[in-house]
């Protein structure tokens, strides 16, 4: 792989409050992601996760450190280094076709139309849903929507891909199934991806490395690197390897929720 795409030096987020210290919800985070690496973080229930992401993408300002894109500070106003974000929910308008979904952030680029279109069927057709076009969100299964918002956002080619719990929503079999989609998605667009995920099992089977946050304030206690070539597939999960690693990572966060006084909940 590359260099680094993606640097987080001393990042933390506090919220303030009226009376008594700030509340802090993660701090001190440093990490680095190399382009085109797929990286998932795991982490007890209220971690700081999902705050980490909307700060990355520029959502929530942090408190203080700094994000490096390409060895250059990053800025949300920076549309150069725009990076796209995947929600737990597809969040699909419901007025607008799947294709006209997945054009609303090309719109956002002012892209010449023409040229929009051409993309959004490209990326239409790379998440399995040519000959869809022109149905609604009501007329898709939900992972059909979710595919539509993966669509969407690797539409404006981003630098960085952020996905938060995407698939938290669908069913068992559902979810399995995009798992599988996922990992050929990415085997083909090739992008740099930051995870987050409650199935630690989700997170080995796509990932190449795993990092496990602390109980909140969240820090990085320790980081993975998956043991397995690419291409996967869900044989992987009964390889011994597999089971070790899942049940390393599930031991700290269960340390770690019980630093706390609560219970696991993933």
């Amino acid at each position: 792989m590359a260099g680094p795409v993606l640097e987080l030096r001393n990042l933390s987020r506090e919220i303030p409050r009226q009376t008594g210290d700030p509340f802090v919800v993660f701090k001190n985070i440093n990490l680095t992601v190399r382009d085109g690496e797929f990286v998932s973080i795991v982490g007890p229930s209220g971690c700081g996760k999902t705050t980490l992401l909307r700060v990355i993408n520029g959502l929530l300002p942090p408190s203080s450190g700094q994000i490096f894109v390409d060895s250059r500070e990053f800025k949300e106003t920076d549309s150069e280094l725009l990076m796209g974000f995947v929600f737990q929910g597809a969040s699909l308008l419901p007025w607008r076709t799947s294709l006209k979904n997945i054009l609303l952030g090309l719109e956002g680029q002012r892209k010449n139309p023409k040229e929009a279109q051409e993309i959004a069927r490209r990326y239409l057709e790379l998440v399995g849903l040519s000959g869809f076009e022109n149905h609604y969100p009501h007329e898709l299964s939900g992972g059909m929507q979710q595919r539509v918002n993966l669509a969407r956002a690797l539409a404006v080619e981003p630098k960085i891909l952020l996905m938060d719990e995407p698939f938290a929503a669908l069913d068992a079999q559902t979810r399995t199934f995009m798992q599988l989609e996922l990992l050929r998605i990415w085997s083909r667009a090739k992008k740099t991806v930051i995870f987050v995920t409650h199935m630690i099992s989700e997170a080995i089977l796509l990932s190449d490395r795993v990092v496990v946050f602390s109980h909140r304030p969240g820090q990085i206690r320790s980081e993975f690197a998956v043991p397995f070539t690419r291409p996967r597939d869900m044989d992987i999960k009964s390889d011994k390897r597999f089971v070790e690693l899942e049940n390393t990572v599930w031991k700290q966060i269960e340390e770690e929720v019980k630093l706390t006084g609560g219970f696991a909940q993933m």
